[in-house]
């Protein structure tokens, strides 16, 4: 029974640092006293180190401690024995390249799908699609492949915008989004606002947060949902 938390993203405008999602993730955070590895590879702009201490400052409201993956020899092992995985922001094509080139891809989803927990954000949330192909990041290096974890069997575009910023004349996001599903049309795409996530649970995926999410499928028009997101039930893996 998979137990997932994935947020669109990190921080609201003018916000402390995952201050919106505190109460969210002490709520799906049941027991205090675990293991929890975080996977800070996404990170580009700076340490490993800044980015482990910048999740406790915030994590420390709520009374949780994070360990970060960097400092493990056999990460492998340190996967297998943790309660908790949590996967920061930042590029997802950098984060995907690091977890090819230490070949955790596998142990990681061997492992949500046994049951441990799961917590993402961003490129965290882009990692558990079956590909990353439908994140907002520039492609600043090459992986081998884009296939990612796969914990679920459709996609989801974080920070997802209805409009481009006034006076910008390319495309938007949707028309980005019709392009995939151009191309991948049996896959499903959840647009999900900044300020929500999707919490997957007991077989059952719930909406959180203060918008609704928009769900894109090829050959449709897109639909607003919010709360029990019934229509993905059949595509959770």
């Amino acid at each position: 029974m998979k137990k997932i938390l994935l947020l669109s993203n990190s921080t609201m405008a003018g916000e402390e640092y995952l201050k919106y999602a505190l109460p969210y993730i002490d709520k799906f955070i049941i027991k205090k006293n675990v293991k929890i590895l975080f996977i800070p590879y996404a990170i580009v702009t700076s340490s490993y180190d800044g980015y482990e201490k910048k999740i406790n400052n915030a994590l420390a409201k709520i009374h949780i401690k994070v360990r970060s993956i960097h400092h493990e020899k056999n990460k492998k092992n340190a996967i297998k024995n943790c309660d908790i995985i949590m996967v920061g922001g930042g590029n997802t094509w950098e984060l995907l390249r690091k977890m090819q080139a230490f070949d955790i891809l596998k142990t990681v989803a061997t492992k949500v799908n046994k049951g441990t927990t799961y917590i993402g954000w961003s490129a965290g949330a882009n990692l558990a699609c079956p590909t990353i192909k439908t994140t907002n990041d520039m492609p600043i290096i090459e992986v081998s492949t884009m296939n990612a974890l796969n914990l679920l069997s459709f996609q989801i575009n974080p920070h997802f915008l209805d409009k481009n910023p006034k006076g910008h004349g390319g495309e938007t996001r949707e028309d980005r989004i019709n392009e995939f599903l151009e191309i991948n049309k049996k896959t499903i795409v959840v647009g999900l606002r900044e300020g929500t996530m999707l919490w997957i649970e007991n077989e059952k995926i719930k909406l959180y947060g203060d918008k609704p999410c928009r769900i894109f499928s090829y050959g449709k028009e897109a639909i607003e949902i919010d709360g029990l997101l019934d229509c993905l039930k059949d595509n959770n893996k």
